[in-house]
């Protein structure tokens, strides 16, 4: 049995845009119309890894080994920033500990 990344021809490593350029790839060389069980074959494993959670649950549920310090890793990348404003750090600091003001004041900031 191979995996999702055997079958698109990537590393365990590879990021959405090298995992999306391979899928292309090789749905060009394999349109559904000439053989649709290969087209699948692609389209799933795709569908496994196309995105950072995508291949964090495939790890964990799908991979014959896991190596888990390889996971809590992958776990703990993230592909956004935060961007916090001086404002909302201020109305955090000055929030007192009463959880209805924290809570205002995270949502506020949201907006």
């Amino acid at each position: 049995m191979s995996t999702a990344y055997e079958v698109l021809n990537v590393a365990t490593t590879a990021n959405d845009a090298e995992i999306k350029q391979a899928y292309l790839r090789l749905v060009k060389d394999n349109p559904p119309d000439r053989n649709q069980e290969k087209f699948q074959l692609i389209h799933d494993a795709y569908s496994a890894i196309k995105d950072h959670k995508s291949r964090v649950s495939y790890a964990l549920f799908r991979l014959p080994e896991v190596n888990f310090d390889t996971l809590m890793e992958q776990l703990l990348q993230t592909e956004h920033t935060l961007n916090l404003s001086a404002e909302f750090i201020n109305q955090l600091l000055q929030a007192s500990i009463d959880d209805t003001t924290l809570l205002n004041a995270t949502a506020t900031s949201k907006k």
